[in-house]
């Protein structure tokens, strides 16, 4: 005889952890929960979620159920979103990262944050390109339905990151690949987004990568201030952005 447990597996074989919510709304209440628990079924990762005995999920599948399950927007951005669309100019040594974003209001659990896994979590919660999940697709990776940042996005994310300042050259590496960009969607994305010196920076290394898309772009409705930016706090100064940034990247070529 099939148990309630099976049922549910067999019905939704690609979830790997299982939230308590989302068992009560398929008829596995508490209690049930609890009673496969102590039979060996389910093994428990924090309270109210669960992984089958045995198994070890990955954290992209464990975003994947937590999306899902929870109906949560976790984003897969940054690097991680380029190095699934085939963007990334090097090969990541050791266990590889995951950049993940969720707005401000949706904070990630702890448990989830705390716990080890198979990526090394990167996490921001930002809205810097507001909450409407703009450029943001869904993406099997591995069989797990994820919502992935486009090409288009990510980059801007790279852009955003405590630490690009110090990564320009690499994230000017990734530009200079970006051929196929959507200017439809770029210059959504630019309207949108509140960072006058991601937008800055973006536009620089696309301009200085030469790409056809950027000449179809509509810059005077990209609003870019007018406060000037020290991007490094030594370097080259760029007039037409109003920006100082690092000598490597301005006389790179």
């Amino acid at each position: 005889m099939t148990t309630k447990i099976q049922q549910i597996l067999k019905t939704a074989p690609n979830e790997s952890v299982l939230f308590g919510s989302w068992l009560s709304s398929l008829g596995l209440d508490a209690r049930g929960q609890h009673a496969y628990m102590k039979s060996g079924w389910l093994d428990r990762i924090s309270k109210g979620v669960y992984k089958i005995h045995g198994s070890t999920p990955s954290l992209m599948a464990t975003i994947s159920s937590y999306n899902t399950q929870l109906g949560k927007s976790c984003i897969v951005g940054a690097y991680t979103a380029l190095e699934h669309r085939g963007y990334s100019h090097y090969l990541p040594m050791g266990k590889p990262t995951a950049y993940l974003f969720t707005d401000k209001n949706n904070k990630l659990p702890s448990w989830l944050l705390k716990e080890e896994w198979d990526m090394t979590i990167k996490y921001m919660t930002t809205s810097f390109l507001g909450d409407e999940l703009l450029g943001v697709e869904t993406m099997a990776i591995n069989q797990h339905d994820l919502l992935v940042s486009s090409p288009e996005r990510a980059i801007l994310e790279c852009l955003n990151l405590p630490d690009a300042s110090s990564a320009l050259l690499d994230i000017y590496y990734i530009m200079e690949s970006m051929t196929t960009l959507r200017p439809k969607l770029v210059q959504t994305l630019l309207e949108t987004c509140t960072s006058q010196k991601v937008k800055r920076l973006f536009l620089y290394m696309a301009e200085k990568a030469g790409h056809a898309w950027f000449k179809a772009l509509k810059l005077e409705d990209i609003s870019l201030g007018t406060s000037r930016f020290m991007i490094t706090p030594t370097g080259k100064y760029i007039r037409k952005y109003n920006m100082t940034i690092s000598k490597e990247l301005a006389e790179y070529e």
